[in-house]
C-alpha cells in the first residue's frame, strides 16, 4: 500500500517525466494519473505510472511512465467473454524499455530481475525499444518490461482494457491501487 506521501512524490516524478517528453495533460488528467504499485509496496522497484486517455469497447490509448530502473511484472491480458484479450502495441516516446515476452530466452539479458520476486518472472525474450520504436503484443502473451537507467514514456494502444482481469504470475499482486488514508 502507498502512503499519500508515496503517492505524491510519484506524482510529481511522473508529470517531470511527461513534461520533459513534451506530453501536454489537462488537469483532469493530471487528476487521474494511476500510481501502481501492485500492492506489493515496493514502488520504486515494481510499479507504474499511466494515463488513460480513452478505454471504450472498442480501442483503448495510454501514456505510461516508468521511473528509472522500474519493473511492471510479468502478467497476460486473458480472455474475456467473447474477446480473445488485449492487444497492445507500445511506443517509446523516451529513454529505454526493455520488454520481455514468451519466446527464446535472449542471451544476456539486459534487465535486472527485482530482488525477492525473481521466481515470479518467467518470460525472458528481450526486445529493446528505444524512441519511436514499436512493438505490438498479442493477446494472452506472458510480458513484463523494465526502464533504463533515465526512466522512460511509452505510449499504449490497445483494443478494450480490461486491467481488473490481467493475469499476473506473481500471486501477491493486487491490481487496483491502494492508498494509505494522510
Amino acid at each position: 500500500m502507498l502512503s499519500a506521501n508515496e503517492r505524491k512524490q510519484a506524482l510529481e516524478l511522473t508529470e517531470a517525466l511527461f513534461a520533459r517528453v513534451g506530453i501536454v495533460l489537462t488537469p483532469d488528467e493530471v487528476q487521474n494519473i494511476e500510481i501502481a504499485d501492485f500492492g506489493l509496496g515496493e514502488l520504486e522497484k515494481q510499479g507504474l505510472e499511466l494515463i488513460t486517455y480513452v478505454n471504450n469497447e472498442r480501442y483503448c490509448a495510454k501514456e505510461l511512465v516508468l521511473f528509472a530502473g522500474q519493473t511492471c511484472p510479468e502478467h497476460k491480458h486473458p480472455p474475456v467473454g467473447g474477446d480473445p484479450g488485449k492487444m497492445e502495441t507500445f511506443r517509446c516516446r523516451s529513454g529505454k524499455i526493455l520488454l520481455y515476452v514468451e519466446g527464446v530466452r535472449t542471451p544476456g539479458m539486459q534487465a535486472k530481475l527485482p530482488e525477492g520476486s525473481e521466481a515470479y518472472y518467467t518470460v525472458f525474450h528481450e526486445i529493446e525499444l528505444n524512441p519511436g520504436e514499436q512493438y505490438t503484443i498479442p493477446p494472452g502473451t506472458l510480458h513484463w518490461f523494465q526502464a533504463g537507467g533515465a526512466g522512460a514514456v511509452v505510449s499504449e494502444f490497445s483494443s478494450t482494457s480490461r486491467d481488473e482481469y490481467d493475469l499476473f504470475t506473481d500471486p501477491r499482486i493486487k491490481r487496483v491501487p491502494e492508498v494509505a488514508a494522510e
